[in-house]
């Protein structure tokens, strides 16, 4: 039954300031349109918040009529259809203030990691963002957030010092690491399926610049690349963050030359510390193949989008994750086997193994639900999928490279990168089973009647 019709009057929530809509309704497409556009949502109602009060009247009302909740901000976490219930829109709230004494950040829900970077800049801080700041920096954070500069500085949710949120009776909690911790450990790592965040406050870096940016070889150089890559990786300080890619390059003109259309193997760096010995710690790299491009340089940290290149237009994507626990040459070889240059058939656009470690595998300050610290590697995919055939060939290719790889895995994903949430089983792999129920304990606690269902719950 739909839940929305239990009551003539759909919004007796006169108090809520931002736009409520329906399918139909001016503005409602552009609302519910998330920038993975494989994922379709289609929710009966939308409130478009336009602040904390809003999203306490629209939960309130959720709990009231028992409407399932879906959330989001920027959208990049809508890897999952939404076909029903009520979708909360944080897109308007984007106040950033920054904070230079305490070297901190107040993010409010819908803000881009992009604005937090602007606004701390002029005070030379900088936030722990990844490979796009266009995300939504709350969003990215409650999925434990796992920064370009990870090796240097730990995970994004290991900066936060409290959060403002919402849990689905309408109840607004401020939760720290002294101020009900269990709420404050369920939000860094265990995503959203306990309350709507409306807020936090992050701790910022002393960060103006670094050395970043990604060396191309032609990708019939893979397999020296990889095991150069692989091998220097054993060799370097914890301050030099990496990671190692083929990509599958379509024609098409928001791709700039040369690398349009190709085929390419690319090492993407970033280093913090003194330009010279970043460059002196590449050579290894760079002597590993004929190199095409080499676009790494000095630039300043709100330019940090030049490191990964990331498309920044929606996409319909299939994405998914592994976590690794070493990469031998016989990992090398099984990953090359599935994705290298002899089979030019692999339907995946971008395959990427990250390398972790350093501050990532270091313990939390506080308990939090992050359950990738054991791991070495992070393997990611990518693939675009615009028709039906598309989509069943990258199945194909995605469960063929996890079988693959599983052998050498840790058995978990992460919740940013996990893709497309399956059944319980499959949700559970970004946890331990001993935070995993914690955080079902937690999620019975504060939501019942399971109305934050959509996405990557518990």
């Amino acid at each position: 039954m739909n839940t929305l019709h239990r009551t003539p009057d759909l919004f007796a929530l006169s108090e809520i300031r931002g736009p409520v809509l329906r399918p139909g309704d001016d503005g409602y497409a552009e609302e519910v349109t998330g920038f993975n556009l494989a994922a379709l949502r289609t929710p009966d109602v939308v409130v478009g918040a336009s602040g904390t009060d809003d999203v306490v009247a629209a939960l309130r009302w959720a709990s009231a009529t028992g409407t399932p909740v879906g959330v989001q901000a920027t959208g990049h976490g809508a890897n999952y259809p939404l076909d029903q219930g009520l979708l909360i829109s944080t897109r308007r709230m984007t106040d950033v203030r920054v904070d230079p004494e305490r070297g901190t950040a107040t993010v409010a829900a819908g803000a881009r990691w992009r604005d937090v970077l602007a606004a701390a800049a002029p005070y030379g801080l900088a936030g722990l963002c990844g490979t796009s700041t266009n995300v939504g920096a709350v969003g990215y954070t409650v999925g434990g957030g796992l920064p370009v500069l990870g090796r240097a500085y730990g995970y994004a949710a290991d900066l936060v010092r409290s959060f403002h949120v919402v849990t689905p009776d309408g109840t607004l909690h401020e939760t720290g690491p002294d101020r009900e911790p269990d709420l404050f450990m369920a939000l860094r790592g265990g995503k959203s399926g306990i309350g709507v965040v409306t807020s936090m406050v992050t701790g910022l870096l002393p960060l103006r610049s670094l050395l970043g940016g990604g060396i191309w070889f032609p990708g019939e150089h893979a397999e020296a690349v990889l095991s150069a890559w692989s091998g220097w990786i054993d060799a370097v300080p914890e301050e030099m963050c990496s990671a190692f890619a083929l990509l599958r390059l379509p024609p098409i003109p928001q791709i700039p030359e040369p690398l349009r259309g190709g085929f390419w193997a690319r090492v993407a760096v970033a280093w913090t510390g003194d330009p010279a010995e970043g460059e002196e710690l590449l050579a290894p790299v760079r002597a590993a193949a004929p190199v095409a491009v080499d676009a790494v340089g000095v630039m300043p940290y709100t330019d940090l989008d030049r490191v990964y290149m990331e498309p920044q237009d929606p996409l319909p994507v299939r994405e998914s994750c592994l976590l690794l626990h070493e990469l031998t040459p016989v990992a090398i070889r099984a990953f090359l086997d599935q994705v290298g240059p002899d089979v030019p058939d692999c339907p995946l656009l971008l395959t990427e193994i990250r390398h972790m470690g350093g501050a990532l595998s270091r313990p939390a300050r506080a308990p939090d639900a992050i359950c990738a610290r054991d791991a070495a590697h992070l393997l990611q995919s990518v693939a675009v999928v615009a028709t039906p055939p598309d989509a069943v060939a990258v199945e194909h290719a995605t469960a063929a490279l996890h079988t693959a790889m599983s052998p050498y895995g840790t058995g978990r994903t992460m919740v940013n990168i996990h893709g497309a949430p399956g059944d319980t089983a499959d949700r559970a792999r970004a946890w331990t089973p001993e935070v995993h129920a914690d955080l079902l304990r937690l999620k019975h606690a504060h939501d019942p009647a399971d109305l934050l269902r959509f996405g990557h719950t518990p």
